[in-house]
């Protein structure tokens, strides 16, 4: 979810992505270091530059047409939506991401805890690491029980997926309802206010 909120409406400056140069990713992947910790990566080891940035893209591009699918036949975020790679292409893509890392599950069982599985890394380059690792984890969100509750905010202006959490919710935030809420408003009364 937080790659593909990297593309966002930005107020007066319409959609904004935050990864639209090198420093934007830099400062993203900052923003991301208690995730990449848990995935095995320091975010100091990840100079970004535009290489590393094209493969990100890569990837929230192939998980932004994967949301598209999940949340239709309801229209997908309109931030992309003219220009969402075909299904079959963003799986694919997707899956060569999470491949491009050998790792092999490893058990860590604490002499005082549980059990717990981790995956060990064969790769070297964190670049690499990195990709295969947001891969993966768009493809365990898609493949798990959370993809039901997933659904595009349909407010005015709003270009985020977002995760359902109670029977009602319409938007992802209750800024984007209230914005929703004055539209149509707005929409019912013009018509009503309008003079000869």
């Amino acid at each position: 979810m937080a790659l593909a909120s990297t593309i966002h409406h930005g107020g007066d400056d319409g959609i904004v992505d935050d990864l639209d140069t090198v420093r934007g990713v830099a400062r993203w992947l900052q923003q991301q270091s208690e995730n990449l910790a848990g995935e095995g990566l320091a975010a100091g080891d990840l100079v970004a530059d535009e290489e590393l940035r094209d493969a990100i893209i890569g990837v929230r591009r192939a998980v932004r047409a994967l949301f598209a699918r999940v949340v239709s036949p309801a229209p997908p975020s309109p931030a992309d939506a003219h220009r969402l790679m075909p299904a079959d292409e963003a799986l694919a893509h997707l899956n060569a991401a999470a491949a491009r890392e050998p790792v092999a599950p490893q058990l860590h069982w604490p002499a005082e805890g549980a059990p717990a599985a981790r995956l060990l890394s064969a790769e070297a380059d964190p670049h690499v690491r990195l990709v295969a690792a947001l891969a993966r984890d768009a493809v365990d969100f898609l493949s798990g029980p959370e993809r039901e509750q997933l659904r595009a905010c349909h407010a005015p202006r709003c270009v985020r997926y977002f995760l359902k959490s109670h029977g009602r919710q319409e938007w992802c935030k209750p800024s984007c309802g209230n914005r929703a809420r004055v539209a149509r408003h707005y929409e019912r009364t013009r018509g009503t206010t309008a003079g000869p």
